[in-house]
């Protein structure tokens, strides 16, 4: 997504090198819609220059720091010694994060998707968020709840999830369920343990993996799985649940797995 308006002073920006003067280097900004911005050659860097060209090339990615904007003349002013190399790594991290979040627009809405209906969806992402990318993270870890203070539709919602489910990598995902445990026989209390035994896996749940069972008030317990990725946390979560009603289920006793607690008092 390109911006429409003018970069702020002070604001890092992303530029691709397109042109060279001894005065200095013309920088298409990469983030705004037909912006360009000049680098005096006395901001290349620091010291004195003798040849531009022994610091910069044609078609070289750049992070410069915005030193003045004159919207009246259309002149972006900028500096590339002003800007660390901290903020050069995350600067150009944020902006690969955003080309992966434009990828996975198209990917929720389609090739075709209009460009008023992705200006509004990313317009809310980024309000809410800060940026399209941390957006789809929220989406990923939360799911639709993350998205509910947004004024995005229903259909959008649930196309945001789907793709941030299956696309964003985030350093791990918690998701949470119950299971309601009974068992008619008088020894009803170890057929319980034996199923929350199968619950927690006995010891074949995968080492990226933490998934923990514990009780919550009769009869429902609950099963936490935290994982790298949703999809990997949702099918250990079922997979603990199946296995619980499958020992229970032996035992002469019944399983009910539901998402929400039930029960007031832990």
């Amino acid at each position: 997504m390109q911006y429409s308006g003018w970069p702020e002073t002070g604001e890092l920006v992303v530029g691709e090198v397109d042109e060279i003067e001894d005065f200095g280097v013309f920088v298409d900004l990469l983030e705004y819609e037909d912006k360009r911005g000049l680098v005096h050659v006395s901001e290349v860097a620091s010291g004195w220059i003798k040849n531009v060209r022994d610091h910069v090339n044609v078609d070289d990615v750049v992070v410069c720091k915005v030193l003045d904007v004159n919207t009246s003349s259309q002149q972006v002013d900028l500096s590339i010694k002003d800007v660390n190399d901290h903020q050069r790594s995350d600067k150009i991290q944020e902006w690969k994060n955003e080309q992966k979040a434009d990828k996975w627009m198209e990917l929720a809405f389609g090739e075709d998707v209009s460009d008023e209906q992705f200006a509004a969806v990313a317009g809310e992402l980024v309000e809410e968020f800060g940026s399209m990318y941390a957006g789809f993270e929220q989406a990923a870890i939360h799911g639709p709840d993350a998205l509910d203070s947004t004024d995005l539709s229903e259909d959008e919602v649930d196309a945001l999830v789907e793709t941030a489910r299956r696309n964003v990598s985030v350093p791990y995902v918690t998701v949470t369920g119950y299971v309601d445990l009974t068992s008619p026989n008088p020894d009803g209390v170890e057929d319980v343990r034996t199923a929350m035994e199968a619950a927690a896996g006995n010891g074949e749940v995968p080492d990226e993996v933490d998934l923990d069972v514990t009780y919550v008030g009769a009869p429902e317990y609950r099963i936490r799985v935290q994982a790298p990725n949703y999809d990997d946390a949702e099918s250990e979560l079922e997979a603990s649940a199946a296995r619980a009603s499958d020992a229970i289920s032996a035992a002469g006793g019944t399983a009910e797995f539901h998402r929400d607690r039930r029960t007031d008092d832990e």
